[in-house]
């Protein structure tokens, strides 16, 4: 790392003579100023760390520095280092930006680990502002690469609720489909910052350990809480919490869930001190929530309180104008992330992948791009390296209409019954739609719980 450069402010010769030396021996690089103006010139034609300034100076003193700079210079600490030293200066120049406040005679030491918790403390803050532009990005709407009418609309409509913090987003579409990418970029797109985007699956955790795992506990509030917790709700306080795979809630919460969204507070189990619900709340499904109602697997208030603004997610299969696309965008990303050319996608793999159906939509053509990309050394990738050649030959052809499909006969004539013919109709037409219920439902035209007794 290269030596900080110090720039020391003061009227007095010997002082800053004296801050050089100390600055020095300390293993900094010295830079001096006789007053606030001349200061700000060093600052335009030099690369300085840190500004220690005195605060009595003429021409401009130290306050006015500190303002000039939070202007011009705003990523540059300041800390003032004064004989004329009181609480009122030290509260006024820390209030216009001052990161702190050493009053004259210091102590060489001191002076040194202030300087280093300074420049500690901007460097974090730098680095966490690069993520951030980093994350935003990535997650932006804009990043959202589609030709398809559907998909924009639906963009649209998720742009303008981007600045409703208090309305509650319900998003639908198949795994894979890119709901929590979606979610991210309304969270941002709301100048939410990274840290405050919590992401919650609730078919992933335990019924008995979500209610705590939602909305914390107090110690003692049951056998093995030990300590206080925060729970994800306040975790995202003043910004998102994503609710994925709602529909897989138990009822048992989801009752609980209702009073948070309708009261906008929550308590922390073993605690009677209610908590304001201070974020967005986006739930998020890859199931019909009204199929799930008729049911009796969801309850119907909540499916009202959570479905205010929704949002449905057309699967790949549906556009596949976006696919070429989504191709080069990953590749994009590709060819840095592996620090290859990769210049393209032969026509043969272009065309398999338009004719594959992906059943795992934009997730598993990301990692198909991403195993292909390892694989070819050079040149356009190629049909073998995407890995979908037999399933591609499956493929549902692309002007078949609804409800024209073609099944095969796999039964033996002495296996032919109704029942046999209709769980063979619902398997196949299962498999064409990628294992989607409410897809392959719509399709035959029947209730998605046949699905469930063949």
């Amino acid at each position: 790392m290269s030596t900080p450069t110090i720039l020391a402010v003061d009227d007095e010769a010997f002082f800053r003579f004296l801050l050089e030396r100390h600055l020095t021996e300390a293993g900094f690089s010295p830079l001096s100023a006789a007053d606030g103006v001349q200061a700000l010139s060093i600052l335009e034609q030099h690369q300085v760390d840190l500004v220690l300034s005195d605060l009595v100076m003429p021409e401009m003193d130290g306050l006015k520095l500190i303002e000039a700079m939070r202007k011009r210079h705003p990523g540059v600490p300041i800390i003032v280092v004064t004989a004329h030293g009181s609480v009122e200066s030290a509260v006024e120049a820390m209030r216009r930006g001052a990161y702190d406040y050493l009053e004259k005679p210091y102590n060489p030491e001191d002076l040194r680990m202030t300087i280093q918790r300074a420049l500690d403390y901007h460097h974090m803050v730098r680095e966490n502002e690069q993520i951030k532009g980093l994350l935003t990005e990535r997650f932006t709407f804009q990043s959202i690469v589609t030709e398809n009418p559907q998909m924009k609309q639906m963009l649209e409509l998720a742009s303008r609720v981007a600045a409703a913090r208090k309305t509650t987003v319900a998003l639908y579409g198949e795994s894979g489909s890119g709901k929590e990418v979606l979610a991210r970029a309304i969270h941002f797109a709301g100048k939410g910052l990274p840290a405050d985007f919590v992401a919650v699956n609730c078919a992933a955790i335990p019924e008995h350990l979500m209610e705590s795992e939602l909305f914390g506990h107090v110690r003692g509030a049951f056998t093995g809480a030990d300590r206080d917790r925060e729970g994800k709700f306040s975790l995202a306080r003043n910004g998102t919490i994503l609710l994925d795979e709602i529909g897989d809630m138990p009822l048992s919460l989801q009752a609980k869930l209702l009073r948070v969204l309708q009261e906008r507070v929550f308590e922390r189990i073993g605690s009677n001190s209610p908590v304001p619900l201070n974020c967005r709340v986006i739930v998020a499904t890859n199931k019909s929530l009204a199929e799930l109602v008729a049911a009796g697997r969801f309850r119907e208030d909540l499916y009202h309180r959570v479905n205010v603004f929704p949002l449905s997610i057309p699967p790949l299969c549906e556009r596949k104008e976006d696919i070429p696309l989504l191709c080069e965008h990953i590749l994009a990303q590709l060819r840095q992330h592996l620090g290859k050319q990769l210049p393209g996608i032969s026509p043969k793999a272009m065309e398999a992948m338009l004719n594959y159906r992906w059943p795992g939509n934009v997730r598993e053509l990301r990692n198909c791009l991403e195993r292909a990309a390892i694989l070819t050394d050079g040149g356009p990738i190629p049909l073998p390296h995407l890995g979908i050649g037999a399933a591609s030959s499956e493929a549902t052809p692309a002007a078949e209409a609804p409800g024209l499909v073609s099944y095969r006969l796999s039964l033996a004539p002495e296996e032919l019954s109704l029942d046999a013919l209709t769980t063979l109709i619902l398997t196949q037409t299962l498999e064409r739609c990628g294992g989607n219920k409410s897809k392959a439902a719509q399709l035959l035209k029947v209730n998605r719980k046949a699905f469930y007794r063949s």
